[in-house]
């Protein structure tokens, strides 16, 4: 491994690595087998001020014992998978993806099979993987987490050629998304999405067929289907409570809403954290196959693809490695996120110091 640690395994066979440099409790650094080497793969579009970001995560790391990083630029032609190949090919051992939805899916497609561990730094609105760690838009504590090298190694959505951490969808999500405006999102951040979703609400739902593994297809009228390797949307909110990001199977979700009623019904039980949820029937798979009678909005992780009547996932198996708050057995990857962003903060203004 690339990383020195000790290794632990759980009950359901995830691989856990946690080097101790920071006892949690009393939040003070520890001796470490040396810094790491990294890179940033940052989205220039996504972020206010370039130099200022490069100097705090410079300062961070160097506080943390952390050599420089290398600096990878994300562009319109390669929003940050071809950066991320080059920099595991020049042997870094964690990639910072700097930059909103698409550049972690980017990322993410780059480390896939490798040894070498993502790290988020969330820079845009809405960001899903970043949602599940619980960092939302927090710097610091992105900063914090690589440098306590907790890891956990994840199951990963594969769609074509396409990797997904957090859940694809077909339909009215994906139209969510397709008519949230950046300006919006700017200004008020994720509840935009809200705006997005209240135009679709009353439109018709799509004919689908849904093939789970090598079962027999079943039909439906949805108005979206998700398939999920972890349960958290936008906002913070848990959709699927039952999904964990390293069980070996996806959680398929079917939301069959047809009126505002519906919608309603269905929203209050996902905030109220119902065991049961109506208008919506989940199923798990290792392999789904999702055909439309019409062309439907795709998305993964959050970032719009290219539209189709098809969408077919697989499950690829303890396939990434990711930095965590803290390694857990359990389904929630945002275990201990707010203690460590107030280590993080702490981090930053010690570098700044210096």
């Amino acid at each position: 491994m690339l990383v020195t640690s000790a290794r632990c395994r759980v009950a359901d066979g995830a691989d856990l690595r946690h080097t101790d440099a920071v006892d949690p409790r009393q939040g003070k650094r520890r001796t470490t087998h040396g810094g790491l080497r990294s890179a940033v793969v940052v989205n220039p579009s996504k972020v206010a001020d370039l130099d200022e970001l490069r100097q705090t995560v410079h300062a961070a790391l160097g506080a943390a014992g952390w050599p420089e990083p290398l600096w990878f630029e994300t562009t319109v032609e390669d929003p940050g998978r071809g950066q991320t190949q080059e920099a595991v090919e020049a042997g870094v051992e964690v990639v910072f993806a700097c930059g909103g939805d698409g550049t972690v899916m980017a990322c993410v497609s780059g480390l896939v099979g490798t040894e070498v561990a993502l790290a988020v730094l969330p820079q845009g609105t809405g960001n899903l993987l970043a949602a599940n760690l619980g960092l939302s838009g927090d710097l610091a504590a992105g900063l914090e987490v690589a440098v306590e090298r907790g890891r956990r190694l994840l199951d990963v959505g594969a769609v074509e050629d396409h990797y997904f951490t957090v859940m694809a969808g077909m339909g009215f999500d994906a139209q969510m998304l397709a008519d949230t405006s950046e300006t919006t999102k700017k200004r008020i951040g994720w509840p935009a999405y809200v705006v997005g979703a209240a135009r679709h609400l009353r439109d018709r739902p799509m004919r689908v067929s849904i093939r789970i593994d090598d079962q027999q297809p079943i039909r439906r009228r949805a108005r979206s289907v998700l398939v999920a390797n972890v349960g958290r949307l936008q906002g913070g909110v848990r959709l699927l409570t039952e999904a964990e990001p390293d069980d070996g199977y996806l959680d398929v979700a079917v939301l069959t809403p047809r009126t505002l009623r519906h919608w309603l019904a269905l929203g209050w039980a996902v905030v109220r954290k119902q065991d049961s949820v109506p208008r919506m029937e989940v199923f798990r798979a290792r392999r789904v196959e999702i055909a439309s009678n019409r062309a439907q909005p795709r998305e993964l992780d959050g970032d719009l693809i290219e539209p189709g009547r098809t969408l077919k996932a697989e499950i690829r198996r303890r396939a990434l490695w990711l930095c965590v708050p803290q390694p857990e057995q359990g389904p929630d990857l945002a275990e201990d996120a707010r203690a460590a962003a107030e280590r993080g903060e702490r981090l930053v203004e010690e570098a700044r110091r210096e």
